[in-house]
């Protein structure tokens, strides 16, 4: 399984040497290495706890927040500290951490003082890539978690006992992660500050390429350019989106067996016959250099998901998994978490959440749920949470533009993640944009949340489809929503 090491020490030019010897320790110490995580129920730690956990390492960990997540890990049995100690890291003799995760950090700083080794997040996926002979590496700006998604589903179904590392939850494999026998493994792959160039891919996978993370890559000609890169680093194939641009730009020069699919008819793989059954159904062929490879039924809405499980039938194919099994994996795909998710009913009202963060995706995200007034929606409410005011800042007038499409916009205050507000935008600024919209700027988190479905409730009717939109952690609107509603009609069923 060890094939890659020269590649991904290639990646790691700061650990020299001592990323080999540490990638032969994870596999010679599997019963023995104790793991230390701070933020462990961050959505891109948890699938790495999962996998390690089930190798038998000793796993604790720290974060600021009582979630679902850090509860699940209590269930598994796993030390989680719900504050940040100096005192937390213990014994560990590896600590790993986020980017996120700030200098000053208590647990990063005495681990620093300490001498233990440390990784970042996305060094310790890269070395875990290193070790398997089949990795697939989903890459792009929009539909990584739901790609990547539909392909370990159809691996798993398929009995091939993959590996995978998702930035979502599937139900068929208990979470975003999990530790399988085969040398497969399935990883979403981000380009955010280049960690995607610190993983090892056998198969790369290039959905498309879009304006994001700009406030790192400054230029769209830099951004194309690491995605050139990663497409460099696979070892059998890169499978790409010749119908995108940028992609079919960033893989030109790249000397490396190719693969496309697409909605167009030169690509090797694209749609043919596509029969909107009804929002929630779209039966389809797969063609595969102009033949049928399989039929395809689809219960997840939209346009962009019938590309997306193209994207998943062609690695599928390549990887010698048999048509039926691909429509078989595809019909049994209902959605990733927090992918057009729902949450809820009451009164007639429809309550979902997407983690749709960027015009195109809301763009997409927005048209799928407008396709819904066909089942007899009145309304579609979009419920906004902006992420990172450089983001808002740059994609002001096309955050305006997309959300302007619902019926009726809501937006709560920026979070800001990982940045201080040197930008000097608010939510006001998308607000004036966009006609009608209402807007909450309270800085404090749940006042603002609070408010945000008071309002809703307010103006919210039977027959509307709310959805909340954004990455960071406005799906607790929905969630809220869901049990007032319930409150306020006396009848109403339960979250279904």
């Amino acid at each position: 399984m060890d094939k890659h090491f020269i590649n991904s020490v290639d990646n790691y030019t700061q650990f020299g040497k001592d990323s080999f010897d540490l990638s032969k320790r994870f596999i010679k110490e599997i019963n023995a290495k104790h793991i230390h995580f701070i933020g462990i129920g961050g959505s891109g730690m948890f699938p790495l706890v999962q996998i390690l956990h089930d190798n038998g390492f000793y796993i604790t960990g720290s974060d600021n927040n009582a979630t679902e997540t850090t509860q699940t890990l209590l269930d598994m049995g796993i030390t989680v500290f719900l504050r940040q100690e100096p005192e937390n890291i213990g014994n560990a003799d590896l600590v790993i951490y986020t980017a996120a995760v700030s200098e000053t950090n208590p647990e990063l700083s005495a681990a620093r003082a300490s001498g233990v080794r440390l990784l970042e997040r996305s060094e310790l996926l890269g070395l875990l890539t290193a070790f398997y002979d089949n990795t697939i590496c989903v890459s792009g700006t929009h539909g990584k978690t739901t790609v990547t998604s539909m392909i370990t589903q159809i691996f798993f179904d398929a009995g091939r006992d993959p590996s995978a590392v998702i930035g979502g939850k599937l139900k068929a494999i208990g979470g975003s992660g999990r530790s399988g026998g085969s040398n497969t493994f399935i990883v979403e792959s981000c380009e955010f500050r280049d960690h995607f160039l610190k993983l090892s891919p056998d198969i790369a996978v290039i959905l498309n390429i879009d304006e994001d993370h700009m406030d790192y890559f400054k230029t769209l000609d830099r951004l194309v350019g690491s995605f050139t890169r990663f497409a460099d680093s696979a070892s059998k194939v890169i499978i790409y989106n010749g119908d995108d641009k940028n992609t079919v730009f960033s893989t030109k020069n790249v000397t490396k067996n190719k693969l496309t699919f697409g909605y167009d008819s030169e690509n090797n793989y694209y749609p043919c016959n596509i029969q909107n059954v009804n929002p929630l159904l779209t039966i389809f062929d797969v063609y595969k250099d102009k033949s049928l490879l399989c039929t395809i039924k689809l219960q997840v809405p939209g346009k962009h998901n019938i590309l997306n499980a193209v994207a998943a039938a062609t690695v599928s194919d390549f990887c010698k998994i048999k048509p039926d099994e691909i429509s078989k994996g595809l019909e049994n795909f209902h959605g990733a978490g927090r992918r057009f998710e729902k949450y809820g009913e009451a009164g007639g009202i429809t309550v979902v959440d997407d983690y749709a963060h960027h015009p195109a995706e809301i763009a997409v995200t927005l048209d799928a749920a407008l396709s819904m007034k066909s089942m007899g929606f009145s309304r579609v409410i979009a419920v906004h949470q902006p992420f990172t005011f450089s983001r808002t800042k740059t994609l002001l007038s096309d955050f305006a533009s997309v959300l302007s499409k619902a019926d009726i916009t809501v937006l709560t205050s920026i979070m800001g993640g990982r940045e201080e507000n040197i930008y000097d935008i608010h939510t006001s600024d998308l607000a004036k944009l966009i006609p009608g919209a209402y807007f909450f700027e309270e800085e404090e988190h749940d006042a603002n949340f609070n408010l945000v479905c008071d309002c809703l409730c307010d103006i919210a009717r039977p027959g509307d489809l709310i959805i909340t939109l954004g990455c960071g952690d406005v799906n607790k609107v929905a969630r809220k929503l869901v049990t007032m509603l319930q409150e306020k009609y006396e009848n109403a069923g339960g979250v279904k």
